[in-house]
């Protein structure tokens, strides 16, 4: 398992800790605004963003789908079509596609120990893909 982030060094083995403490560490407008978790199969599961406003996608290359996450409670700020500007680019999210920090920690734990994302998340098709 390799955890990479921008302007941080690369883990092989991260622990729940380091995981924790780098998602968290994570700002939009800041010096670290992405990560990605990957395991030996190439599959993955990266954010974008930081604290109350990320995004998250996942991939698996045994079907080629890259995904997106979102959940049953549509931001009531940031409606369809806002866009999530971070140091590698800009995404435009639907409505229920943002995520608070905390809920990214949980989703990189689940990925890494295989187990069921929390029930809130659901996965549809990344735009562009």
């Amino acid at each position: 398992m390799r955890f990479e982030g921008q302007n941080f060094s690369e883990l092989k083995a991260p622990t729940d800790a380091q995981i924790r403490r780098r998602v968290l560490a994570l700002q939009s407008a800041g010096r670290h605004s992405y990560a990605s978790l990957t395991r030996e199969d190439g599959s993955y599961i990266q954010v974008a963003g930081g604290r109350s406003t990320c995004m998250v996608e996942r991939f698996d290359p045994a079907s080629g789908k890259r995904e997106r996450a979102f959940h049953d409670k549509p931001h009531p700020f940031f409606t369809d079509g806002t866009q999530l500007v971070f140091a590698a680019g800009t995404l435009t999210l639907k409505s229920d596609e943002w995520f608070a920090a905390d809920t990214v920690v949980e989703m990189f734990l689940c990925f890494k120990d295989a187990r069921r994302y929390p029930t809130a998340v659901s996965w549809r098709p990344a735009p562009g893909f």
